[in-house]
């Protein structure tokens, strides 16, 4: 028999859909759906904050499944609108060393379900939902799922090197390979993580997972499935760790994996 995945986690920004839109190509759109129509659980598994997964999630007409926000961080149950699972931390340390270490960044945390505080001006369509500016002290003071900040006028490269010794206390970080930007979890907190907590919940075996994504804090996600995927505009460090990689985001990469085992 033919093997199909039973737990399938899609990224969404470069994977199923072009960073930071909301449309999903149609070769994409009708790949997932016929996953889902074989009977398979499929997942979106995303950096994105509940406020901008809810409307791809819509979009597809996802039910009966859990989307994992937030770098894993929140859950939310697609059936009931409610979040299910949510992991905080304390921002301020991370910020304070970050100001000192990067000037001209800017920072936002997210308030779950509603949108960002911020502590300076982010570009605009960089944050999802409602966006406040606020002061450091209360920035700081505000426990949150997800932190994230831009280094404004400088390049991913940049951002990297400077990152490239530099611990932050109690937390999980992940840079963007598109833009300046740096985004923060609770300790231990990663896609892969939180998708292994899931697969137990649903009791898929650890063989029948497949995860297709693009950026590095998809990397857990990729280790954790039976089978990873890179997309094909994957930075190399992203695709050495995958076990096939498939086209980019303009060629429905993601379609082209699906339809390997849900053909039309």
């Amino acid at each position: 028999m033919t093997w199909r995945p039973r737990l399938i986690a899609l990224d969404i920004d470069g994977t199923i859909t072009p960073v930071g839109r909301e449309d999903v190509a149609p070769a994409v759109r009708a790949a997932i759906k016929r996953a889902v129509d074989h009977g398979a659980h499929v997942v979106l598994a995303t950096g994105r904050s509940l406020v901008g997964t809810r409307p791809i999630v819509e979009d597809l007409g996802l039910r009966a499944t859990t989307a994992i926000c937030s770098n894993g961080a929140v859950w939310w149950d697609t059936d009931s609108g409610e979040v299910v699972r949510k992991i905080e931390f304390q921002p301020g340390p991370s910020v304070e060393r970050l100001r000192d270490l990067l000037p001209d960044s800017v920072f936002a945390v997210e308030v779950t379900g509603v949108g960002n505080l911020s502590l300076g001006r982010f570009p605009e369509g960089d944050l999802w939902g409602e966006v406040r500016e606020v002061s450091f002290e209360e920035l700081a003071a505000t426990p949150t799922s997800r932190l994230v900040m831009r280094w404004v006028g400088r390049t991913p490269e940049e951002l990297a090197l400077r990152l490239l010794d530099i611990e932050l206390p109690d937390v999980s970080a992940s840079c963007d390979h598109n833009e300046p930007w740096l985004t923060l979890s609770p300790p231990g907190v990663t896609k892969g993580a939180a998708l292994e907590v899931l697969r137990r919940e649903l009791g898929v075996s650890e063989k029948d997972t497949l995860a297709i994504g693009d950026g590095s804090n998809d990397v857990a996600m990729l280790w954790w499935a039976a089978h990873g995927v890179a997309m094909g505009q994957a930075p190399a460090a992203v695709r050495a760790v995958a076990d096939a990689v498939t086209g980019t985001i303009l060629d429905d990469g993601a379609a082209a994996v699906l339809d390997r085992y849900f053909a039309a």
